[in-house]
C-alpha cells in the first residue's frame, strides 16, 4: 500500500475507532497460574465484546506452570495468523512480553492502562498485549484490553518508518543467526 493509501487507511479506522467499532475478531489468550482470574474474566468480555476467543490455557491453577509456554503459544497463534491479535496474563506483565517478543513479528508489550494499549498498536502495530494480574485491578485491565482491540495501526509515515526499521532489525538478525548455523 502506498503513504497516502495507509494514511487514509489510518484516518478511516480512526474514525470507526471514534465510534466504538472493533477490528480484530480472533483474540488468542494465555496466562500462567498467577494471571489465570484474570484471563478467565477477560475471555467473558471479550466474547461478550463479540470476539472469537481462543484460550491456549492455563486451564486450571498449578502453581508450578511456567509463563514462557503460554507467551509462546500466543505468539505462534498471532504469527501463524491463528488469531488477529494476542493477550497473555501472568503476574506483572513483564516476563509474558519478554517472552513472546523471542518470536519474530510478535510486537507485545505490557501496558496498565487504555492510553498505552491504543498508542501501542496505532503507533507501532503492537499485536499482543501483556496484562499483569498482580499489578492491574479489573475495570483498568477491561478498560486496556478494549482499547487494544479497537485500535488499529495508524499506517502515518512516521509510524510505517519507524516500523519498518524494526522489521529490518528483526530481519538482519534472523539472516545472521541463520547464515552462523550454516
Amino acid at each position: 500500500m502506498c503513504p497516502a493509501a495507509e494514511i487514509r487507511a489510518g484516518k478511516d479506522e480512526a474514525a470507526r475507532r471514534r465510534r466504538g467499532e472493533f477490528h480484530a475478531v480472533r483474540i488468542v489468550i494465555g496466562s500462567d497460574h498467577a494471571g489465570l482470574p484474570l484471563k478467565n474474566e477477560a475471555a467473558d468480555w471479550l466474547r461478550g465484546w463479540g470476539f472469537e476467543v481462543d484460550d491456549v490455557g492455563a486451564h486450571a491453577y498449578d502453581p508450578d506452570d511456567d509463563y514462557p509456554d503460554f507467551s509462546f503459544a500466543v505468539a505462534e497463534a498471532v504469527v501463524g495468523g491463528r488469531a488477529d491479535r494476542g493477550v497473555i496474563f501472568c503476574g506483572s506483565g513483564v516476563g509474558a512480553s519478554i517472552a513472546a517478543n523471542k518470536m519474530p513479528g510478535v510486537r507485545a508489550a505490557t501496558c496498565h492502562d487504555s492510553y498505552s494499549a491504543h498508542q501501542g498498536v496505532e503507533h507501532d502495530d503492537m499485536n499482543v498485549l501483556c496484562l499483569g494480574a498482580r499489578v492491574i485491578g479489573a475495570e483498568a485491565a477491561r478498560e486496556a484490553l478494549q482499547a487494544f482491540v479497537r485500535a488499529r495501526f495508524s499506517g502515518e509515515e512516521r509510524h510505517a518508518r519507524r516500523l519498518a526499521k524494526v522489521k529490518a532489525t528483526e530481519a538482519a538478525y534472523l539472516r545472521a543467526g541463520a547464515e552462523g548455523a550454516a
